[in-house]
């Protein structure tokens, strides 16, 4: 099926998912896509399971068939040709030859595995060393299989009485429903343990509790034996082979999965196997499980490894670094970017550090003259020893004398997209944090001379980026005068100084007069009618558009806090201030304290735009203004106008004396704007601009806000529409949703729900785009529920929900719009770890589009 072929970019790799709509589980009509889509959404939950292990994967390139017809699968253990080369491989020696298995440690990894039909995924109890070995069991597993005549309840009590024996014996084991008959028990295992003398220890165990229970448990592989008796597989913990992983899809005639449970769970008589929808829901409410035995033998307890060399030209008594007590790598979940730092290092000789996060480590070049601000000059880089992933956060002085003496500070940090990493080059696409000096910008490495530490190296800016356009050159590197004084602590520390003044706003074109201008402009109709009320819009862009566009208008440039509060038009008569959401709905009686008196805006008529914010010590709090936007009653609203105040921030003027001003250049209404509030109460505020957009994202991003926006000081006033010449910058990706549905809640919230589904306007309608199940405090869920409780519905508003993602859902009539958080969108257009914001009164559902 060609046609529904994807190229899709995930976790910063490119892979071509093919196929999608082919049916993998005919009796569910799942399809690839949903499979795919699954394991995109469950990645970072089952990587801590299986990182570091070798995959053996289990393929079924033609679907599982049915009961009556099964599909046939095979078992693929080398990783097949035409695999990326991005993906890690470790060789296990076989009776053939050496085979390559896959290394399961990333988002991308996982999905090119579903891409490929690999629908279950086993992994063995031992994880590879750093130098490539096989390493000790680090988990005990007991595989609960039960035989003719019993099911998950006998494999359900055989599973308390081995919890009886392992618990005081220090091994705490974790159930896991198999998704194909039975339960498995995992347990973490102590450091130095083979995976012989595991095999043995669960061995004895099987056959003490077939001792103790003859007549339910069997621990001998004669088929014979296993009728009405639950046997207890003690085989798995040997080092050749592997059990079905934590999440892995089976490839039964439904797709269930191998899903970690609770004891509790387990004593329910109607114990079931989860399907794939279940378990998303389910972790997206309770989370895993399984979770204290993810990364069991991630800590650092070999004898060599590739921060051997580090450790030795360091002591941790001398030296404020991070020095670790071993030196094998990090075991990190690879659920997103891989990071990078650039260290200003005043040693002996100044020059730049640059790191990138590789394989658990911060790969690492001195660069004597910093990152080349233009393709025109390469610049040297030495390589130097690998770095601990604690050194990414690092700023402090070295002693002198010690190794590397002087102070380091960070210059910039982030994540980067990697296209290539060879033994002599290395091209990559860095993304620093908004405000920066680097920016977002693809760079090489290219070894010129030697090998490993010391060898020589070139660092070249490349002319055009990842997707063939011409890169805009950087600012030339300069050192930093504060870098030699000494400093402590990491950069990520909040400060508590206040912010900095803002410069004040760029100097006006116009040499006319307020009045002048007030008398160039047309009158106004009054009173306005609702299209005359509608705001203009922002267009979302990223901090390096942002740049460019403020390059481009003029200096200097004009930049604006973005306050994470809810827009709100104000109509001033002369005599009452009534407030308008970008919805059109009228919310003036919500906010007494802004609207109950005399707002200070003159005797004429006016119409200003703003936003409507609650601070929580100084800072804009979105979780605050929601206890204000919901309230209906007096006694409620003026109960919680004394306790949580809210201040309107006034950033532009429609209309002022009776005259509209939308015409006039932004920089004019500005200052009409200032001279209109200039006597306004308290509450009301116009805030300073900023004259320089990175100094407004080192401020915004100091002091926990939301973005910044980034405004053309030569544009009028458009109603109605999304401006280019109006840019917002986030520095939390967020998105509004519209609310379609409700699933029922489990355990303590089973009287209320357990997550929503959402949709997002697209070419063919509301197409779904997953559901949200965190972020709800108790109160607001019992609010929410009486919220949704008119709006249930037979029919699903919803295009494109998997069938089974539709199962028990209560509809709702797509009327109200929230606003989530939430990681990246999956290939599939799912929203990926949301997490609840608010319900958003002021917008329509009409207006809900993708942002990101």
């Amino acid at each position: 099926m060609p046609g529904d072929d994807q190229l899709v970019r995930i976790g910063g790799r490119r892979l071509r998912l093919t196929n999608l709509t082919k049916v993998l589980y005919p009796e569910t009509g799942t399809t690839k896509a949903e499979v795919i889509d699954y394991y995109t959404r469950i990645a970072p939950t089952m990587i801590p399971h299986i990182v570091g292990r070798p995959v053996t994967r289990k393929r079924w390139p033609d679907g599982v068939g049915t009961n009556a017809h099964p599909g046939q699968p095979f078992f693929a253990k080398d990783l097949e040709r035409g695999a990326p080369e991005w993906i890690r491989r470790l060789p296990i020696p076989h009776s053939g030859g050496p085979k390559d298995y896959p290394i399961a440690g990333d988002v991308p990894t996982i999905v090119y595995l579903a891409q490929v039909a690999s629908l279950e995924l086993h992994v063995p109890q031992w994880r590879f060393t750093p130098t490539g070995d096989r390493g000790d069991a680090d988990r005990l597993v007991l595989d609960l299989d039960p035989g003719p005549g019993v099911g998950l309840p006998e494999c359900a009590q055989v599973a308390r009485w081995a919890r009886d024996i392992l618990t005081p014996m220090g091994l705490e084991p974790y159930p896991v429903t198999s998704g194909s008959k039975g339960i498995q028990l995992y347990s973490a295992l102590p450091p130095g343990q083979s995976s012989e003398a595991a095999s043995a220890l669960a061995h004895e165990l099987a056959r003490a509790i077939e001792a103790d229970h003859p007549d339910l448990v069997v621990s001998s592989m004669k088929k014979s034996l296993r009728g009405g008796r639950v046997l207890i597989d003690w085989s798995q913990n040997n080092g050749s082979k592997t059990t079905i992983a934590p999440y892995s899809l089976r490839g039964r005639s439904h797709p269930t999965v191998a899903v970690p449970r609770t004891w509790d769970e387990l004593d329910d008589p109607g114990l079931r196997h989860l399907l794939f929808d279940e378990v998303l829901v389910r972790v997206d409410e309770m989370g895993d499980p399984l979770a204290p035995l993810g990364f069991h033998s991630g800590g650092r307890d070999a004898g060599e490894g590739p921060l051997s060399t580090y450790i030795s030209m360091r002591s941790a008594e001398r030296t404020p670094e991070p020095v670790p007590s071993n030196p094998a790598a990090a075991v990190r979940a690879a659920d997103e970017l891989p990071s990078f730092v650039i260290q200003e290092h005043h040693a002996t000789a100044l020059h730049w550090d640059f790191r990138l996060e590789r394989d658990g480590v911060l790969v690492s070049w001195a660069v004597p003259r910093g990152v080349p601000h233009s393709y025109r000059r390469n610049n040297l880089a030495i390589q130097t020893e690998d770095h601990p992933m604690e050194y990414a956060s690092f700023e402090g002085t070295i002693p002198l004398g010690e190794y590397g003496g002087g102070t380091v500070t960070i210059w910039d940090d982030g994540r980067y997209e990697l296209e290539k990493w060879r033994d002599d080059e290395i091209i990559f696409t860095a993304e620093g944090r908004p405000g920066g000096p680097l920016g977002r910008v693809r760079l090489a490495f290219i070894r010129t001379e030697g090998k490993g530490q010391k060898s020589s190296w070139l660092l070249h800016r490349m002319k055009t980026d990842a997707e063939g356009r011409v890169q805009p050159d950087g600012i030339p590197v300069e050192p930093s005068p504060q870098a030699d004084e000494p400093r402590r602590g990491a950069r990520r520390r909040r400060s508590a100084s206040p912010p900095p003044r803002p410069a004040d706003p760029p100097e006006q074109p116009s040499n006319r007069t307020v009045a002048e201008l007030l008398d160039s402009a047309p009158e106004a109709p009054w009173p306005p009618a609702p299209a005359d009320l509608r705001p203009m819009l922002s267009t979302t862009a990223s901090p390096e558009r942002a740049r460019a566009d403020a390059r481009q208008w003029g200096e200097p440039a004009w930049a604006e806090a973005k306050w994470d509060g809810i827009r709100a038009v104000g109509v001033w008569d002369g005599a009452s201030l009534r407030l308008w959401a970008r919805s059109g709905n009228e919310s003036t009686a919500k906010y007494p304290e802004i609207t109950g008196g005399d707002p200070g805006l003159g005797d004429e008529p006016c119409v200003v735009d703003g936003e409507l914010v609650a601070l929580d010590n100084g800072r804009p709090s979105f979780a605050l203004l929601q206890t204000r936007m919901n309230l209906v009653g007096v006694g409620d609203i003026a109960r919680l106008a004394k306790r949580t105040p809210v201040h309107y921030y006034l950033f532009d003027v429609l209309v002022a004396r009776g005259r509209d001003v939308t015409g006039l250049p932004l920089s004019d209404r500005r200052r009409i704007l200032e001279d209109l509030a200039g006597h306004t109460m308290t509450s009301i505020v116009v805030p300073p601009v900023f004259d320089d957009v990175d100094a407004a994202l080192e401020a915004s991003r100091r002091f926990d806000l939301e973005g910044i926006v980034v405004k053309d000081p030569r544009s009028t006033y458009r109603r109605g529409t999304r401006s280019e010449s109006s840019l917002k910058v986030k520095l939390t990706r967020t998105q509004e949703v519209v609310i379609a549905g409700i699933r029922p809640g489990q355990g303590g919230r089973a009287s209320t729900f357990g997550s929503l589904l959402l949709g997002i306007n697209g070419p063919d309608g509301l197409q779904y785009a997953g559901r949200v199940g965190t972020g709800f405090s108790d109160a607001t869920l019992q609010t929410l529920l009486t919220v949704f409780a008119p709006l249930h519905a037979e029919e699903n508003p919803l295009v494109g929900v998997p069938s089974l993602d539709a199962r028990g859902v209560q509809w709702l009539r797509p009327e109200l719009v929230g606003e989530v958080e939430f990681g990246e969108f999956t290939p599939a257009g799912i929203l990926r770890h949301p997490r609840w914001r608010g319900l958003r009164p002021d917008k329509r559902p009409a207006d809900v589009v993708r942002e990101s």
